[in-house]
């Protein structure tokens, strides 16, 4: 008999929920440790007066996408002001992060080029080269060597793009992006970095990790989260003009999506004018993170070393993530399991966001509420049984 698709779907949701893997909508409380809000911003006086003031002004809605009525000149004004902020010779503002990505990578790789990718990349990046019709190979995390040996073995005269995040959204390391930049330099390929989560936090001016590394936007693009140091909403592609000006011309997710509501381009201008102005936010974002590592380390949690302020905590198992997710949150911290396929199976953890929100004693205080959870819910190895075998293929397939 032939499965139906309700039933097909009730049994998916079936193994999630004995997998563990079932997720719920629940919305913020308690102490925020797992956000982006990392500066503080999506609550900041100003921003919200000048979004505010921008949809009294001119209205919620854009009304159409920006190549018909939803075009601005607020859009354009920002647009500006950013890549100025970013070094670049022009940008353009896309409604989410995840549509900058895709746009880039189903806009310039054609029949016949190659997109290397890390395999830790976030899944907007991953589906974006999926749906290029480009070729695509990963490369070993933050492996300078082996993104090499694949980049000099491809003939001179066929494109390449090298794809990378710069701050790893679930892991909170760095890649060696001026490393990639002279590989890129070195063999004529195309740089494409995902600042999401360092834009706004590194560098002297805020601007990321390209300008900590000192790489210029010359003939290399960026791609850059508004919705999480910044506070707002979107993302922005930064490079060359000609680069920008494709993506205005053929970009499908720019060119037939509706335009976001004007004031979010507002609340942005006002966004960057008080990361210029407050530099000391920053300054205080990487001492907590310090702080937080340090507390952790001090009380037996391993966890890796480093500035971000995305710091994981490894537990391993599905459950056990829940359980001391579920813990904490009833201690009144709001820390999430993050588990698969978001990370690679048995690699469950608490993802800690760390935001200038928070002081020493709630550092403290949430120490040593996760000690008391840990001790509670200890780790355990499990026999691997061939359902959970599938799960780990299907996250692995998901992933990849």
């Amino acid at each position: 008999m032939t499965e139906t698709l309700e039933a097909r779907v009730r049994a998916h949701l079936a193994a999630l929920r004995r997998r563990n893997l079932w997720r719920t909508l629940s919305p913020p409380t308690g102490v925020d440790l797992s956000s982006n809000d990392y500066l503080g911003l999506a609550t900041h006086p100003a921003i919200t007066a000048a979004m505010m003031d921008a949809v009294r002004r001119g209205g919620c809605g854009s009304t159409g996408s920006r190549l018909l009525r939803g075009e601005r000149e607020a859009f354009s004004q920002v647009e500006q002001r950013f890549a100025a902020f970013k070094g670049a010779a022009r940008s353009l503002y896309f409604s989410s992060g995840y549509l900058a990505n895709l746009a880039v990578l189903t806009t310039f790789p054609a029949p016949g080029d190659l997109i290397l990718f890390d395999e830790r990349s976030h899944a907007s990046l991953i589906d974006g080269a999926r749906l290029s019709r480009a070729d695509r190979a990963s490369f070993p995390h933050n492996d300078t060597a082996a993104l090499g040996r694949l980049l000099r073995e491809r003939p001179p005269d066929h494109p390449t793009f090298v794809v990378t995040e710069s701050l790893f959204s679930m892991d909170g390391d760095l890649a060696p992006i001026g490393e990639y930049a002279a590989l890129c330099r070195e063999t004529g390929a195309t740089l494409v970095v995902d600042e999401a989560h360092a834009v706004g936090v590194y560098g002297r001016r805020g601007s990321g990790l390209l300008e900590e590394w000192g790489v210029s936007h010359d003939g290399w693009l960026s791609v850059n989260t508004a919705g999480k140091a910044l506070g707002v909403s979107g993302a922005f592609v930064a490079g060359p003009d000609w680069a920008i000006e494709f993506l205005v011309q053929r970009a499908r997710p720019f060119v037939f999506s509706t335009a976001a509501p004007p004031a979010v381009a507002s609340a942005l201008d006002a966004s960057l004018t008080v990361i210029e102005a407050e530099p000391q936010r920053r300054a205080a974002l990487i001492h907590l993170a310090g702080l937080m590592r340090r507390r952790l380390v001090e009380s037996g949690i391993p966890v890796p070393p480093g500035t971000s302020p995305i710091v994981p905590i490894m537990l391993g198992e599905n459950d056990r993530a829940v359980a001391v997710a579920a813990g904490l949150q009833a201690d009144g911290f709001d820390a999430r399991a993050i588990r698969p396929p978001t990370v690679a199976p048995g690699t469950a953890r608490l993802r800690v966001s760390v935001n200038v929100g928070l002081d020493e004693a709630t550092i403290d205080r949430f120490v040593a509420a996760l000690v008391r959870e840990l001790a509670g819910h200890p780790a355990r190895q499990p026999a691997v049984s061939a359902e959970a075998r599938a799960g780990q293929e299907e996250a692995a397939s998901d992933a990849g």
